[in-house]
């Protein structure tokens, strides 16, 4: 456990994540507090807090003191807050939102810092969400791939998965909405160098990335199968278990993460709010 002069920081793995004690995020956080916490976000990834109680306002606020604020072209906003998305499954729906491993705004020429999703309403069991940390990934190749990868660029999209075209299932089409704005295209390197932490970071992932640039799908498939496929594994992961009050925060540049579906019939309601980024490079 790593004490703070404010806060307590408490690792989930030896890879990521880390759960804080000791703050309310209704107050404002003073510059110490919040240089505490950025340090332990570059450190860990992902911050997980418990036993919140925020409404709209508070949790716009606790976002707005990291940086500027996303504004989701393709979610339901919560009802006179354009910056919070609405991430939601109601009983009778068979498809979640986030339900493969992926890494939210990839196919932004700007990707997104990261989001902070808050807990409104989760099932008696279930829900839990997986997070992984592309660093250790990348750590974990062999030095022959890694000096590969390096030298190489990906190609992202939007339009397959929120497009006109896309191939949603029908239950997500009342959650997710403005198919016309899916034009996002982008490249970035396959190896990214973390802009906090300075860590080679892979950046790829099976949601969003569509080829390696230059190379056909056909070509690109077995490399991004294999990548996937270490991503995959699970001493890269930490399993986060929601409650009433719970928030995640984590980082689009350093993780992927995965909603887990195991709650049929059940309600969960969670509010998001995404940051904007930086331009990545090697």
């Amino acid at each position: 456990m790593a004490a703070y002069q404010h806060i307590t920081v408490e690792a989930c793995t030896d890879h990521l994540g880390a759960e804080v004690a000791g703050l309310d995020l209704r107050q404002p956080l003073n510059d110490e507090v919040l240089g505490e916490l950025r340090a332990a976000y570059s450190q860990h990834s992902v911050l997980f807090f418990r036993d919140q109680d925020l409404t709209p306002e508070e949790h716009i606020r606790f976002a707005q003191s990291w940086g500027e604020i996303n504004i989701n072209r393709f979610f339901t906003a919560v009802e006179g807050y354009p910056q919070v998305a609405e991430v939601r499954k109601e009983p009778d729906q068979q498809v979640n939102i986030g339900g493969g491993w992926h890494t939210d705004h990839s196919y932004d020429q700007i990707p997104a810092l990261g989001s902070m999703l808050y807990a409104r309403q989760v099932p008696p069991r279930g829900g839990d969400t997986l997070f992984a940390s592309m660093s250790a990934v990348f750590d974990g190749l062999s030095d022959g791939l890694k000096a590969t990868l390096e030298g190489l660029n990906a190609v992202h999209s939007s339009r397959h998965v929120f497009g006109a075209a896309a191939n949603r299932p029908g239950d997500l089409n009342s959650r997710l909405g403005n198919a016309e704005a899916a034009t996002q295209d982008a490249i970035h390197p396959v190896v990214i160098r973390h802009p906090l932490s300075g860590r080679k970071v892979l950046y790829v992932n099976p949601a969003f990335t569509r080829h390696i640039e230059g190379w056909t799908d056909l070509e690109s498939a077995p490399l991004l199968t294999y990548l996937y496929q270490q991503a995959g594994r699970p001493e890269y992961s930490v399993r986060f278990r929601w409650q009433p009050g719970s928030m995640a925060f984590w980082d689009n540049r350093a993780t992927w993460h995965y909603a887990l579906n195991d709650y049929q019939g059940e309600r969960r309601l969670m509010h998001r709010i995404t940051l904007e980024g930086c331009e990545l490079g090697r």
